[in-house]
């Protein structure tokens, strides 16, 4: 020990934690201290893919360069964009580390000439040919562009074309291995000569059926049937994998949403009140409703019905002829409203347009409309002068297509007014237009109305009324889950149940409550929170009632759920056993309806072939001999019994018909290879624990 104080001493605490997690692995098995240590590492990382740790620094980093690249194609940063952001940072290290590998050891290789021909254009990649960006002006793929595109990659200082370019060879290199693998997996995936033999017979094969069933009993349990303890420990050893988890938590939680009080609400309603007469009266409407309303003028023009979207009384008493509404009142909102304008006005015209830019562009303008209207070709024009190469909504360049209030280039809204035919110039932020409205719909009355819009809300007495309630819960609970059910039920407030997991965000109705799911994972079960805080609007006190480790549910976990199943099955065989008895003897299926108390359904040229009908159905009427009675046979629903009349052979489903559903098929499974890779390399995706 006296060695171990010198180094104490002379490395400082550092070395003496180092030591100390030496001399404890003296103690604690390695194995176990390597686990440890794993799941402390794990805590921060994203996930892993192939063994490899993916770290929430690194991970944001890719997340970073792929804002990059969609805000330099013109994405926003909305929290959607940003979610596809992340879903694409992942599956391109879904790529790079799991299906490129196993694609390689599947023995396909993507060369470097290869990858020349698909980047070169020659035989340009897909990735490529869909990209607006290698696009000509009529949306077609251009060898030319990518080859502009290529040389101005160096010249951009920059470096965001780089990295542009740098994901565009990326993703064709990586999509070339799906395409390979893809077809590989589909062409694998044919069926033999047996089995398209034996399709095409079972899809010529038609049957006209009778048959009856009975419905097993929804309530009607017969007591006599029990499921012991051994049966439902059986079925979960050997149905084990059906109950795999993710890692989640019991909780409950209560929750106290901040709402105006009746003081509140008496207050917005005498405030509605004293600005309506101004509202009713004033020349600024802009100016008063920005001062005075939650909603600002709109120049939008409203149609019978659409205000109904604000308020549906709004709507009736506007559309009914009042100049100027009375108070209405919806909640804890009120609202009045006021016509502005009416008019008679389309609500749509299909608008062409001519961009020109620079400084001669009003006289080019007034040039072209000259020739428009001694009947030059606007396509052809558009073609000459316009800036705007890209818009041809009808095939024909300079369309812009059908616009609407909603659907508007700012700055076009006089569309509507236009005289149907007749070209002639306005300017916008974009340049100067030369604009032809080519076609309109029939015009209808049509408002402008300004709205005066108040709503109630908790003043600072309220919100800090709430407020302590949730504090008052939190104190009885104590940080204990014991507790916390000594505060419900001295409080007497309603408790929420919930099994979450680390993806939950949600709560009921309760958006942007990820906190409430981090304090859960975070703690212990039998803790109780403090205050949390969602939206400044809603206080959360929540408990943690139980924890559950990724991997599969324990028996004693789903022994209810296995019980009620295998009682089930028990309750259907016992009805189909009950079937038997009631029709024995029966001669006839109409017989067998009469004892069973249902009647005889019939269906013609039932295929054998067909996806419809419960295969329970189907298969008996394969088995049937025609003539005769079979059954009865446990479906989904019910029992049923058949008599197939007449089994007939036809040829419409051809060996052509059986190959292309069987490549349909493995299609449809070829989707389900990367999902099997992940599932087959245990890949942990932990990014819902961090977005």
């Amino acid at each position: 020990m006296a060695v171990l104080e010198k180094i104490r001493v002379k490395f400082g605490l550092a070395i003496s934690i180092i030591i100390a997690l030496a001399l404890l692995s003296f103690i604690i098995d390695p194995s176990t201290l390597e686990s440890a240590l794993n799941s402390m590492s794990s805590k921060y990382d994203v996930g892993q893919i192939a063994g490899k740790s993916i770290s929430y620094s690194d991970f944001q980093a890719d997340v970073d360069r792929y804002t990059t690249i969609n805000e330099l194609l013109g994405a926003t940063r909305d929290e959607e964009s940003q979610k596809q952001i992340r879903n694409a940072a992942w599956q391109e290290l879904l790529d790079k580390y799991l299906f490129v590998k196993n694609a390689k050891e599947a023995g396909i290789t993507v060369g470097e000439d290869e990858m020349l021909a698909l980047m070169s254009g020659e035989f340009a990649s897909p990735v490529l040919v869909q990209n607006p960006v290698f696009m000509d002006e009529n949306g077609v793929f251009s060898a030319d562009r990518l080859k502009a595109f290529i040389q101005n990659v160096d010249a951009d200082d920059s470096g965001q074309l780089r990295t542009y370019w740098n994901y565009i060879q990326n993703n064709v290199h990586n999509q070339q291995y799906y395409a390979k693998y893809g077809a590989l997996f589909t062409a694998s995936g044919n069926d033999n000569a047996l089995q398209l033999a034996q399709a095409v017979k079972e899809g010529n094969t038609t049957a006209d059926v009778d048959y009856c069933m009975v419905f097993y009993p929804m309530n009607d349990i017969d007591s006599t049937l029990t499921v012991s303890d051994d049966e439902v420990r059986a079925y979960y050893k050997a149905h084990k994998e059906f109950f795999k988890q993710k890692a989640n938590r019991e909780i409950e939680y209560v929750v106290f949403e901040v709402v105006p009080s009746s003081e509140d609400i008496a207050a917005a309603s005498t405030a509605m009140s004293e600005a309506f007469d101004e509202f009713a009266t004033t020349d600024n409407m802009r100016a008063f409703l920005l001062k005075n309303s939650e909603r600002g003028l709109d120049n939008y023009w409203y149609k019978a019905g659409e205000l109904a979207t604000v308020n549906a009384e709004l709507d009736d008493q506007i559309f009914g002829g009042s100049k100027l509404t009375q108070i209405v009142t919806d909640g804890t909102s009120f609202f009045a409203g006021r016509e502005m304008a009416s008019k008679m006005m389309p609500d749509s015209a299909f608008v062409k347009h001519i961009l020109l830019q620079g400084d001669n562009a009003a006289h080019v303008a007034d040039s072209l409309v000259n020739v428009l209207k001694k009947g030059g070709n606007f396509a052809n024009l558009a073609a000459a002068y316009s800036a705007d190469q890209g818009s041809a909504a009808d095939g024909e360049l300079g369309s812009i297509g059908w616009m609407t209030q909603t659907y508007m280039i700012p700055g076009f809204e006089d569309v509507f007014d236009a005289k149907v035919g007749t070209p002639y110039v306005l300017t916008t932020q974009y340049g100067t237009h030369v604009v032809l409205v080519s076609n309109k719909t029939k015009p209808v009355a049509k408002k402008q109305v300004a709205i005066l819009e108040k709503t109630a809300l908790a003043s600072k007495e309220t919100f800090n009324n709430f407020y302590s309630q949730a504090n008052t819960f939190a104190t009885l609970a104590g940080g204990t889950y014991e507790g916390y059910q000594k505060a419900l039920d001295s409080t007497k407030v309603y408790s929420h149940q919930a099994t979450i997991t680390e993806a939950t965000a949600a709560y009921g109705a309760i958006d942007n409550a990820k906190e409430v799911t981090r304090w859960a994972f975070d703690n212990k079960p039998g803790k109780s929170s403090n205050i949390i805080t969602v939206d400044n609007n809603y206080f959360f006190v929540a408990a943690v009632k139980e924890a559950n480790k990724e991997g599969y549910a324990s028996v004693q976990k789903v022994a209810s759920q296995i019980y009620q199943l295998l009682l089930s099955q028990k309750q259907q065989e016992a009805s189909s056993k009950k079937v038997a008895e009631q029709i024995a003897g029966a001669s006839s299926l109409e017989e067998i309806a009469e004892r069973l108390g249902v009647t005889v359904e019939h269906r013609d040229a039932l295929s054998l072939g067909s996806s419809s009908v419960e295969p329970a159905l189907i298969g008996a009427i394969a088995a049937a001999k025609e003539g005769e009675i079979y059954g009865p046979v446990n479906g989904v629903m019910g029992t049923y019994v058949v008599r197939v009349a007449n089994k007939a052979q036809g040829s419409f489903y051809s060996e052509a018909d059986a190959k292309n559903l069987a490549t349909q098929k493995a299609q449809y499974l070829s989707q389900m290879i990367l999902p099997v890779m992940q599932e087959y390399d245990n890949v942990k995706d932990n990014r819902e624990r961090f977005f």
